[in-house]
């Protein structure tokens, strides 16, 4: 009888569901102070933590912060509430799990190396330590953890610092005596989003095999908008040659026009030309996924349905005499999953 219930029991494991206290979902914050996030009472007294606390807080893609913890009686006890520079640390968007814990190992600094983000700083004179870091730490005891941004008001203006380096590492807190360097060039905005896109295209061009090891699906690309001038195509372009990819730029106007005949030729000949530099040979499976993305494009232009390739298309995509063929890797394992 014992043993039929312990098989049931482990039948339905995994739609019981698991207890941890210290998931939490993101909620907005009610002030905006940048080292405090708020719980309820309730949910203080499970983890054992007190007024004034410091928490280790984990977040996505192994990004951690460290914040004092209040307590505040209208937030509900599956929830945590932080402010939106809290949430940029840690990955996260409202509605997000993070996990929580009492950080009692946390010291005070010795040093910290600030530095500020360029744009932000732009046409600003003036001691920044002065204006902005003093009255910001002074007699505050916040803490602070490496490679965290924040954004300090003052002087009629909002500046965004990053924390280069702190004195025990990581995380400490700044006490009075704290000493703070922040001398040196700001921060430029473009290396945070180049750190970005290592992580999002180098590591799966470079090493797939850390994406296989774990049994996850490597990131197939980022999206990056904004309006023009930018520096999104220089990202782009920087990152390409960076891990030797090859970059193939197509601007907007060129497959726009005012008549569908001159369009499925023009895209025909950006198609061939991308599939010189694939990773394999081209399949008439990869022309009729390409097709079909191709007629979503044009139905959302107003172009129709009648999209097809010129004749011998498919025979011209995949080499024809004078064209390089494309060499097949060892790492793709027959995978013609190449658009989805």
């Amino acid at each position: 009888m014992a043993d039929s219930k312990n098989a049931d029991d482990l039948a339905t494991a995994i739609l019981k569901r698991k207890d941890r206290p210290n998931r939490l979902l993101v909620e907005e914050a009610v002030n905006d102070d940048n080292s405090v996030v708020s719980l309820s009472q309730a949910k203080m007294d499970d983890l054992g933590l007190f007024r004034g606390d410091t928490v280790l807080l984990k977040g996505k893609r192994r990004k951690e912060t460290v914040c004092i913890v209040l307590s505040d009686e209208n937030c509900p006890d599956e929830k945590i509430r932080m402010n939106r520079v809290v949430r940029n640390n840690l990955r996260v968007r409202l509605s997000d799990v993070v996990s929580i814990q009492s950080c009692q190992d946390i010291k005070y600094g010795k040093r910290l190396h600030i530095l500020p983000i360029d744009d932000s700083v732009e046409g600003l004179t003036g001691n920044l330590f002065e204006v902005y870091l003093k009255p910001y730490f002074l007699e505050a005891y916040r803490p602070i953890h490496k490679d965290d941004n924040f954004i300090v008001r003052g002087g009629m203006r909002a500046v965004e610092f990053k924390v280069v380096g702190t004195e025990p590492s990581p995380y400490c807190i700044v006490a009075p005596d704290t000493i703070i360097h922040c001398d040196g060039e700001p921060i430029k905005r473009e290396e945070e989003e180049e750190a970005l896109n290592a992580e999002m295209v180098e590591l799966p061009l470079r090493h797939p095999s850390l994406f296989k090891a774990i049994g996850v699906k490597p990131p197939r690309g980022i999206l990056m908008y904004g309006p023009p001038g930018t520096g999104k195509t220089l990202i782009a372009r920087a990152v390409a040659n960076e891990t030797g990819a090859f970059f193939f730029l197509i601007n907007g106007p060129e497959i726009m026009s005012k008549l569908a005949d001159p369009v499925p030729e023009i895209t025909r000949g950006h198609f061939e030309e991308a599939m010189k530099f694939a990773r394999r040979s081209v399949s008439d499976n990869d022309i009729r996924k390409y097709e079909m993305f191709a007629q979503t494009l044009q139905q959302s232009r107003g172009f129709g349905t009648n999209f097809r390739f010129p004749s011998g298309s498919g025979s011209s995509a995949q080499g024809g005499p004078g064209q390089s063929q494309p060499q097949n890797r060892p790492d793709d394992n027959g995978d013609d999953d190449l658009y989805s």
